[in-house]
């Protein structure tokens, strides 16, 4: 019997068997056989460095505000097995050639670095439909757009907004990314009437992949990307989030 196609997007890299968005766990997240790798950013110094807390202490030895330190000192902390902050030209450096990446903006003014750096990877021959740009942050996706509208991007939210995917749409968004806590049928139907992917995150346990399935959403982060791969057969990404 074949297994239903639905696409494993690994969380932070696969950081649950590696520390998060390290590339330790981006090399985990491709070992597995991960498609795509979601990654979050922020802009410290002129640099991107690829970070999920807005404060330093739950993964460093250290305290503050991360965008409050300096590159070199980040870089030189210790966020578990031995493994320091990478920036994103690392992370992009480490995939495999078929590999997609999810950029998340965490911080503020992130888009237009990202853009560029999204840019030399063009120039170097990557397709432009292997990154995805999501945010919360909505004002930077417009940014995003502006500075070049043939980048995907995808529109995080937490809950549920009254006129369901309508805002995604309106941000010319590619996806709309939100909280499994929240995902139901009428959001999904929603979104795809509108031409919108739906991913959900985080599922992490059988019944929560399961129940993904059965919304029909098009796809889930994971931070343990195996079992997502062993539930589902992955859509063919060759070209990219299309």
């Amino acid at each position: 019997m074949n297994k239903p196609e639905r696409l494993c997007i690994g969380h932070r890299g696969a950081m649950g068997y590696a520390p998060e968005n390290t590339l330790a766990s981006i090399r985990k997240a491709l070992e597995l056989g991960t498609p795509c790798i979601e990654v979050d950013v922020y802009s410290v110094d002129a640099h991107l460095v690829v970070f999920h807390d807005t404060r330093i202490d739950r993964m460093t030895n250290a305290e503050g505000y991360l965008t409050e330190q300096s590159f070199d000192y980040l870089r030189s902390l210790d966020v578990g097995d031995d493994e320091t902050i990478p920036t994103l030209e690392e992370v992009c450096d480490a995939l495999a050639d078929d590999t997609c990446l999810n950029i998340e903006l965490k911080g503020p003014d992130t888009a237009e670095p990202v853009v560029a750096l999204i840019k030399k990877y063009v120039s170097l021959g990557w397709n432009k439909n292997r990154f995805l740009v999501s945010s919360f942050n909505h004002r930077e996706l417009s940014e995003v757009n502006r500075r070049d509208a043939e980048i995907k991007t995808g529109a995080l939210i937490r809950g549920l907004p009254v006129d369901d995917a309508r805002f995604a749409e309106e941000l010319n968004a590619f996806s709309v990314n939100l909280a499994m806590d929240f995902v139901d049928q009428r959001f999904v139907d929603d979104a795809h009437m509108r031409g919108l992917k739906v991913y959900v995150y985080t599922a992490n346990h059988p019944e929560d992949i399961d129940r993904m399935q059965r919304l029909g959403v098009d796809g889930v982060f994971s931070s343990y990307p195996d079992r997502v791969l062993a539930a589902y057969q992955q859509p063919d990404m060759s070209a990219g989030w299309t």
